[in-house]
Formats: C-alpha cells, structure tokens, sequence
C-alpha cells in the first residue's frame, strides 16, 4: 500500500489543505480515504483534499508524507495521474 500525502500549505476556508493520493490504484485510495471519514463525493479526479486536521491521522494509518514535487512525480509515474481539460 502506497497512500501518499504532501504537506498542508493550501488554504482555503480558514484551514490548511492537502493532498492525498495513491500510486498504486484509485480502490487503495478511496478505502484510505473511507478508514479517515472522507466521503466518495470529495474525490477530485485523481487525489483528494484532506484539511491539516486530518493529515496526521493519515499519517498515523499509514500514509506516507512526501513534499508536493515528489507527490506529483509519483502520481505521474503510476499513470494515475488526470490531465486538466482546458
């Protein structure tokens, strides 16, 4: 299993953002996300948006905190990666 999170530096609604992913499979994924209370309806297409609040319980499940270059290199390197349709 390989859920990977970057650090929370995004804010939006008077919090800190992150983002969670998974280079090995979407199911990995959404079960991760499933174990921290995180609703299906919050995927973002290939990763999705934990507040700093939950990081720390990720991390403590086992997500593995990685900065957002490499986070993005992984994803991309996994083919999991979504292109942004411009």
């Amino acid at each position: 299993m390989t859920v990977l999170v970057d650090p929370a530096m995004w804010p939006w609604r008077d919090r800190l953002w992150a983002h969670l992913v998974s280079d090995t499979s979407y199911d990995e994924l959404h079960g991760f996300a499933e174990r921290l209370g995180i609703p299906r309806r919050a995927f973002q297409g290939d990763h999705y948006d934990i507040p700093d609040v939950l990081r720390e319980q990720a991390i403590a499940l086992g997500a593995e905190s990685v900065t957002g270059r490499e986070l993005v290199t992984r994803l991309r390197a996994s083919g999991l990666r979504t292109q942004k349709v411009r």
